[in-house]
């Protein structure tokens, strides 16, 4: 699982097998170690009926209602958003890139761009 922040927006892209386990399990887990520190970020599901996230001792959450959870990972739905006192939050699936990195993407979604990518370059 991927997190972007940036300005007000706080970003979650998740991998196919990342996806499943969050359906399965309704958890997602990441941590990153920062000098002595660590930042923990958590996606999960939740009875609430609306997204919302938080920030307490260095982990930051995002909670998504079930329904939504499920309707996002049971169908071909990139992703949802939502918008709690001016913080944008995004949660969609992970596809590959179109341009070259230097990351494992074998996990990621096929990009639905890759094919009219390929017949400009053509």
């Amino acid at each position: 699982m991927k997190i972007r922040i940036k300005s007000n927006s706080l970003r979650y892209r998740l991998t196919r097998s990342e996806v499943e386990r969050f359906a399965h399990d309704g958890l997602i887990k990441e941590k990153i170690q920062i000098g002595d520190d660590a930042l923990t970020y958590i996606l999960q599901t939740t009875a609430q009926d609306k997204v919302s996230a938080s920030f307490h001792n260095n982990i930051i959450t995002l909670l998504v209602p079930q329904k939504i959870a499920a309707q996002w990972t049971g169908t071909e739905l990139v992703g949802f958003d939502h918008t709690e006192n001016e913080l944008h939050l995004l949660v969609e699936k992970d596809f590959t890139c179109l341009d070259t990195v230097d990351e494992d993407q074998s996990d990621n979604y096929p990009n639905p761009l890759a094919e009219k990518s390929h017949e400009q370059r053509n």
